[in-house]
């Protein structure tokens, strides 16, 4: 049954993948409830059921549109499969339980979050109100330990950013604060800290690396969005362990 569920697990991610990409790119749009067929964005022809289906149709395709050849950006197969071992990992870390529901929804908001930031430098409004009650009930259910984490979480999250907005002057924006909010109260105190140290780190070192490649410059805008979401992720499925490491290892130093 454990091969069954990963297995169900994973291609329902990659097909809600494919969903969430026509989410991040529409919502901001405000034209998510059009009943406009998918349809590729440089020559407008319409996708056939065999052009949609979750990362096959792009690698048989090669990346290019079959009507006229152009690239076809690798975000879609990318976000596809995330979203999948989103889901897969959520199975096999929680198991049929509470928290199993608890981290779909984190990977579903981490991941529409990374398309709307990645193409429209943008975290939308829209997006978090959605997931906000969805949120707060689910952690109503089955509250963080102590219950109060999760509130403080949010307050912590929302600060955080706001002090970086202020003494940056404009280097994050607002839709970052409202995503740690959402995030602090999601994952609690520890979390939402580890998820602003990882994110940090992640974009430094991401941002480092672009640099030495030429890929940006330093007047370049690099939305931070991916960057939170990439670290929610981690926190996710490996924050425990990487706290009780943290901890052990300081430990060990302490008494060497």
């Amino acid at each position: 049954m454990t091969i069954f569920y990963s297995i169900t697990f994973f291609v329902f991610g990659l097909v809600l993948g494919s969903f969430y990409n026509v989410v991040g790119l529409r919502v901001p749009k405000k034209n998510f409830l059009s009943n406009d067929r998918s349809y590729c964005p440089t020559c407008h022809k319409q996708l056939s059921a065999i052009e949609l289906i979750p990362v096959i149709s792009y690698l048989i395709q090669r990346g290019k549109c079959r009507g006229c050849g152009t690239e076809i950006s690798a975000m879609y197969p990318l976000i596809e499969l995330l979203t999948g071992v989103g889901f897969l990992f959520s199975y096999l870390v929680y198991g049929l339980t509470i928290e199993t529901v608890i981290a779909l929804v984190a990977v579903s908001l981490s991941v529409i979050i990374i398309v709307t930031d990645l193409t429209y430098f943008l975290i939308p409004n829209n997006i978090l109100l959605f997931f906000s009650p969805l949120i707060v009930v689910l952690r109503f259910v089955e509250p963080l330990d102590p219950w109060y984490s999760s509130l403080v979480g949010a307050l912590i999250g929302f600060g955080l950013i706001f002090v970086v907005i202020v003494l940056s002057q404009g280097g994050m924006g607002a839709g970052d604060m409202k995503y740690f909010f959402v995030l602090g109260y999601l994952f609690g105190i520890s979390g939402v800290l580890l998820i602003f140290l990882l994110s940090t780190l992640y974009g430094t070192l991401i941002n480092i690396v672009s640099l030495l490649r030429g890929k940006v410059t330093r007047k370049s805008k690099v939305p931070f969005g991916p960057y939170i979401s990439m670290a929610a992720l981690t926190v996710l499925f490996a924050g425990d362990a990487i706290i009780t490491w943290y901890f052990s290892f300081f430990q060990f130093v302490y008494k060497g």
